[in-house]
């Protein structure tokens, strides 16, 4: 689960990345990170980018399926999509359709609630296959606590589709509203019976002075519909995290795997950050692991997952 999709336009797919984030430093490095170049894109299109997640994870022997997301951009006054305050946008129509054509992978789907025409998409997305709905409410200006969202929340429940959320503060993009990281800002979402997935555990900045992980934690005890995934918990700034989480209470049920992918191709979730904490005989075997799917299992393993953890979301999602 949390697989991203990267996306120029190229072949027609509707994808746009802001000038900003094609000028900033990090666009080569999410290239290479998908395993793809610029030319590449531009002569076979933003769908080799689905051909190549796939085809990397046939070779795993750990991972057999992954959910790849779309992601909304931000919406306008009027409910249309805002292109000059939008800095990445991968369309659930491009997305679905090539997900489609791979049996390994999954769709799931984004949908800006401040769109005027949220809920048809929502209907849109569950009849094209979408097993979850994707939000980064600090990069798409989304205010999960907002009101006005009430019946965006009550239609995920009629369609049961499950949100997974980013919640704490984002740093992949070149600008944020981390203030709408906030883990308590779900209450709402919770309380309308959402199945609510949040990402990362919410391992990162603080709200009023609290790390928004602990922020997270005592929200297990009021609400059976929340999860959490651990992807991104073996990078190399959040390692103090997982140990936290494993200990923490939390049903091990509403703990998901996810892989963050690419960022565990880009080196931050290397076995060798996790030297320190580990066996040297096991860190040299993780370092070994070609694959960056197996790899990223078998280091969490190592820090001491539930192998029961690992097949979660696919109860969770697929019905």
């Amino acid at each position: 689960m949390h697989c991203h999709v990267a996306g120029i336009g190229a072949g027609g797919s509707g994808a746009f990345i802001s000038d900003e984030l094609r000028d900033s430093w990090k666009f080569g490095i999410y290239l290479k990170a998908f395993g793809v170049t610029e030319e590449e894109l531009l002569q076979h299109g933003d769908a080799l980018v689905v051909q190549r997640i796939s085809e990397q994870l046939e070779q795993s022997q750990q991972v057999g399926r992954a959910v790849l997301l779309a992601l909304d951009g931000v919406i306008d006054a009027n409910g249309d999509l805002d292109r000059e305050r939008t800095e990445t946008y991968i369309p659930n129509e491009f997305l679905a359709a090539e997900v489609a054509r791979y049996s390994n992978l999954y769709f799931g789907a984004s949908v800006n609630p401040y769109r005027h025409d949220a809920l048809a998409r929502l209907e849109q997305a569950k009849a094209d296959g979408a097993v979850l709905i994707k939000w980064l409410p600090a990069i798409q200006h989304i205010d999960p606590a907002d009101p006005r969202l009430t019946p965006f929340y009550d239609k995920l429940v009629e369609l049961d589709l499950p949100l997974l959320t980013h919640a704490g503060d984002e740093h992949s993009f070149t600008m944020a509203d981390n203030s709408l990281g906030d883990p308590q800002k779900l209450h709402l979402a919770l309380q309308r019976g959402v199945t609510v997935i949040v990402a990362h555990a919410a391992t990162s900045g603080t709200t009023v002075g609290e790390d928004n992980m602990e922020r997270l934690l005592p929200m297990f005890a009021q609400y059976p519909n929340l999860y959490t995934d651990i992807s991104s918990l073996t990078q190399v700034n959040k390692l103090r995290f997982l140990p936290r989480l494993l200990a923490a209470g939390v049903d091990p049920q509403h703990l998901l795997y996810g892989t963050d992918f690419p960022l565990i191709t880009t080196g931050l979730t290397s076995p060798v950050f996790s030297s320190l904490r580990l066996h040297p005989g096991c860190t040299l075997e993780l370092i070994k692991a070609e694959n960056p799917w197996d790899q990223d299992v078998q280091t969490k393993l190592a820090h001491g997952v539930d192998p029961a953890i690992f097949a979660n979301a696919h109860t969770l999602l697929i019905k």
